[in-house]
């Protein structure tokens, strides 16, 4: 536990909330910390995990530093960073080189990495998620089911790997000393890091996935076909659970 950090707000806190489901504060008296406060206690214990992963492969990112995922909210404390942003412009060749050391991290299951079921192979955990978002908006279950048959007409069968699954700009950031890493980790899972690549393509609004494709180190068998299903579903996820939508159902697989 971190000798200051217990979860409420001190006073002289500086907020640095960019996002709108969680609440981040920069803390600098008397070590600097970043307390962020999620509206999901489960992202809390689920970046948590990741934070731990990303320190036992020596990968580059902020340090935990104190969790209680099961408060309300639930909240982290992580070491304080002073980066410099990556220019959207750059974001492709910036992100190059960290992704793949992500990309390298070996999983134990498919899904998210704490807080949420798991799953013994990746398709499973995607017709999850197109359950959901069908249920979350029932005017797209047609186009969910069309996915589904062509989930299995491909049967994807990736060694789970980490992925950010949150990747846009402002997630990646460069240090002083040059060094780049990525923030918020709370959607952090295992599975085909080409479902990270899609993502990334859905968040920039690129209408294919050409641009992103030559971020693959090593995107194996199908890799065409598995990155354009991939960014379908994640823009089906868009849809499906905007503000808005016909249904505010909520899950937490």
């Amino acid at each position: 536990m971190h000798p200051v950090a217990d979860g409420r707000v001190p006073p002289g806190a500086r907020e640095i909330t960019t996002g709108q489901a969680n609440r981040v504060w920069y803390v600098d008296q008397p070590s600097p910390y970043v307390l962020k406060h999620y509206g999901d206690p489960a992202r809390a214990a689920n970046e948590a995990a990741a934070l731990r992963l990303l320190a036992a492969h020596h990968i580059p990112a902020p340090r935990l530093l104190a969790i209680a995922p099961g408060y309300h909210p639930g909240w982290t404390a992580q070491t304080a960073v002073h980066p410099d942003p990556v220019a959207a412009e750059h974001l492709l060749d910036e992100l190059a080189e960290p992704l793949a050391a992500i990309h390298q991290v070996p999983g134990t299951h498919f899904g998210r990495l704490a807080g949420a079921r798991r799953y013994p192979t990746w398709p499973s955990y995607l017709h999850n998620r197109l359950a959901h978002y069908a249920a979350a908006a029932p005017h797209l279950a047609p186009e969910a089911a069309e996915l589904h048959d062509q989930l299995d007409a491909l049967a994807p069968d990736p060694e789970p790997r980490l992925l950010h699954h949150d990747l846009q700009p402002g997630h990646l950031v460069r240090q002083p000393d040059g060094t780049r890493l990525l923030l918020d980790w709370e959607l952090a899972a295992f599975g085909d890091p080409l479902s990270d690549l899609a993502r990334l393509a859905v968040r920039l609004r690129h209408a294919s996935t050409a641009t992103v494709a030559g971020l693959a180190a090593d995107p194996g068998p199908g890799a065409e076909e598995r990155l354009h299903l991939y960014w379908r579903i994640h823009r089906l996820a868009d849809r499906a659970l905007a503000p808005g939508s016909r249904s505010q159902f909520r899950g937490r697989s």
